[in-house]
């Protein structure tokens, strides 16, 4: 007889946060005049904004996505339910297309994701360009459900297309001074309207990049992400290939990824760089170390109820995939490595 054990991380389909409501927490947040510690307050339970902005946005995801076929191992299919695929797929931080949550659905459309490459290169013995769309031809995609934690409190639950980034590395032989991962997106102002202007990119100084321990890289729940809701990545979620760390911060997700870095060196990332004050290169997930400006004891659940007067739930340590990470950390003060 063969007994599947579930980890204590495995979530139900029922929690996965609905997808309209994760791309439009922004044009709500800044419509009323709040900033990113809005995600600290509430309102009366009775207030669902976020349900009234949705109902006029039915249309979230790109009209260029594409059905997937995939697999859907048993351990990564855990007693948490989905958010709806609107509100996944409308309410997003993609500063490239602008600060708004409604910013990517608006803008992004018009990114050309074919043809798309991704460099893989730094301290391999095989660096490689990868042909994007030829490469996912050949691959066996699985279905992961996993908790996703914005670093502003709130959080949903999504259904990811991807393959384990261990795979991506191992074919690239690293060598012995390997020590970390570093990741860039797509640098293209004539597309992505966030980069011709600090003003509305949010004052980054892009290209946006991102980086990783080698053991982070390699654990087997970073996932290359091509996917979402069983089709394409549309292309306010980082489409066509994105970073899904999920014992992390979201913005530790890089989107779009154009190059892959195997390096000795601790790579730089753009919100560290930016803030380091606010934004660690670790960025577990941490409901014991807040940030400057609001608590991470607790999140709000996106999608249950609208945004305001929604559910709040406790956070979980590494976002409930303690089982998993912990022993990646042992011995780190994590209060110093945030």
């Amino acid at each position: 007889m063969h007994i599947k054990v579930r980890k204590k991380s495995a979530l139900k389909e029922h929690q996965v946060t609905p997808e309209g409501v994760y791309r439009q927490r922004r044009r709500i947040i800044q419509g009323l005049g709040l900033g990113l510690g809005a995600a600290a307050f509430s309102l009366p339970a009775g207030a669902n904004v976020l349900g009234n902005l949705l109902g006029k946005n039915e249309a979230a995801a790109s009209s260029n996505q594409m059905p997937l076929t995939f697999d859907r191992p048993e351990a990564y299919r855990p007693a948490l339910t989905p958010t709806a695929e609107k509100v996944a797929t409308s309410y997003n931080n993609f500063y490239e297309f602008g600060t708004d949550k409604s910013d990517p659905l608006r803008y992004a459309q018009g990114l050309k994701t074919r043809p798309w490459t991704i460099e893989i290169d730094g301290e391999v013995d095989k660096p490689q360009t990868l042909d994007v769309w030829a490469w996912l031809e050949k691959q066996r995609l699985e279905e992961r459900i996993y908790r996703h934690r914005c670093v502003e409190a709130w959080s949903m639950v999504i259904p990811w297309l991807g393959v384990p980034l261990a795979g991506i590395i191992k074919a690239a032989n690293p060598t012995s001074r390997a020590k970390y991962v570093a990741f860039e997106t797509l640098y293209d102002p004539e597309q992505m309207r966030g980069q011709a202007s600090r003003y509305i990119g949010g004052g980054i100084d892009y290209p946006y990049v991102e980086g990783l321990r080698i053991d982070e890289a390699m654990n087997p729940l970073s996932l290359l992400v091509v996917g979402m809701y069983g089709k394409t990545l549309p292309n306010q979620n980082g489409a066509p290939v994105r970073l899904v760390v999920p014992w992390k911060y979201g913005f530790k997700g890089i989107k779009s990824i154009v190059r892959i870095t195997l390096t000795e060196r601790q790579p730089p990332c753009t919100w560290n760089q930016l803030a380091s004050y606010e934004y660690g290169f670790y960025a577990n997930v941490n409901p014991n170390v807040d940030h400057p400006r609001w608590s991470q004891a607790s999140e709000r659940v996106i999608g249950e109820g609208g945004l305001f007067g929604s559910q709040r739930q406790p956070t979980l340590m590494f976002n409930g995939y303690e089982e998993e990470v912990a022993s990646l950390y042992a011995g780190m003060d994590l209060r110093k490595f945030y």
